[in-house]
């Protein structure tokens, strides 16, 4: 199963939307996570579960939490997540695509406990939900970076799945790159998986033989920067999901930090005090779901000037990074001049812009 799968729907893409009778008060909430991964993957699922130690830290003895990791999409997800519903979890989050499907199927049993599920679009009952973040706005500030300090003017990023989540962060990776070096070429390398770090290693490696030096990675281990590291400085690279800040000042020089805690805390606030009600939501930089980590002394502080001007722009509002004229890969125009891409268009983004060459996988 694919994560993080967004489809253009009515429903998603207008920011934070909700709908449904909100709860009753209650005095103590049980919330549960479901993870994909370990929680020590160093990126997605523990960048979840730090989310899941600040409701604990925000509530104290007003909340219980508990997770199970390592759970497999599909059938096995439907077991945990009635067990969970089982042992009295009030709130049940899913944080991983392939959840979709057995959460809902699910919630229809349980109509009393609130499911939310992450980077989904179905919401069959009253009682689901759906968030996500803007990762796409994190990857215009990458490859700002990118474009200024590749040396070799070839710049990579390891794919996850073929999905418009992944397709969006490559597309604007490369148009700010392409922006500020015009001589940028990218190399994409789909690895078919959200946490393998031998597959992961495989492709970072494969990259730098091709004399990529700058890697961005849509995986969730430190496997990239690893290999990186083996450089001695000739390559360099961003944190995926968490800091990943063990591999600073180089070579990780930023990263895309997953912010669920605020999301998190405030949808368990909401179950508390009887104002929680189901919807849909998609933050991004400006909602504080998307941050962008310490950009370490390794990049020159022009260059660092500007990656923080293009952050501030995007969390003001005043710039979007999908803003024409900009042409899909075969030519046809998609932005006209000054036009920005409705989030219908990004949620089921399924197309290469111009200039970035290979074909995306089906």
């Amino acid at each position: 199963m694919k994560r993080r799968h967004l489809l253009a729907s009515a429903a998603l893409g207008l920011g934070l939307a909700f709908s449904g009778a909100a709860n009753a008060q209650m005095d103590k909430v049980k919330a549960c996570f479901v993870y994909v991964g370990p929680v020590g993957d160093g990126g997605w699922t523990y960048q979840h579960d730090v989310g899941r130690q600040d409701v604990e830290a925000a509530f104290g003895d007003r909340v219980e939490t508990a997770f199970q990791e390592n759970v497999p999409e599909g059938a096995d997800a439907e077991r945990v997540l009635t067990q969970m519903a089982l042992s009295g979890c009030n709130i049940i989050f899913t944080t991983s695509f392939g959840y979709m499907d057995p959460t809902n199927a699910v919630a229809a049993k349980f109509p009393n406990v609130m499911f939310e599920h992450a980077t989904g679009y179905k919401r069959d009952h009253p009682n689901v939900s759906t968030y996500n973040a803007r990762f796409y706005e994190g990857r215009a500030v990458q490859g700002t970076i990118a474009g200024r300090m590749t040396k070799t003017n070839k710049i990579g990023y390891i794919a996850s799945f073929p999905i418009p989540e992944v397709v969006m962060g490559i597309n604007s990776y490369y148009l700010h790159a392409k922006k500020v070096n015009p001589d940028v070429e990218l190399t994409v390398v789909w690895a078919y998986t959200w946490f393998d770090p031998a597959k992961e290693a495989d492709a970072a490696k494969a990259m730098i033989e091709q004399g990529v030096d700058v890697i961005a990675a849509h995986t969730d281990s430190t496997a990239p920067l690893a290999e990186a590291a083996k450089s001695n400085g000739a390559v360099i690279g961003f944190g995926q999901a968490s800091d990943m800040s063990e591999y600073a000042p180089s070579p990780r020089v930023s990263s895309i930090i997953d912010n669920w805690g605020p999301y998190y805390v405030k949808r368990v606030g909401q179950l508390l005090d009887g104002t929680y009600e189901s919807g849909d939501a998609w933050e991004g930089i400006s909602g504080g779901e998307v941050l962008i980590g310490d950009i370490t002394d390794a990049v020159p502080a022009e260059v660092k000037a500007e990656a923080e001007a293009m952050r501030d722009a995007i969390a003001a509002g005043s710039y979007h990074p999908f803003t024409g004229p900009i042409n899909k890969q075969d030519g046809s125009a998609w932005l006209a001049e000054g036009q920005t891409a409705p989030d219908g268009d990004l949620l089921g983004m399924g197309f290469y812009v111009e200039g970035i060459t290979g074909e995306i996988p089906k």
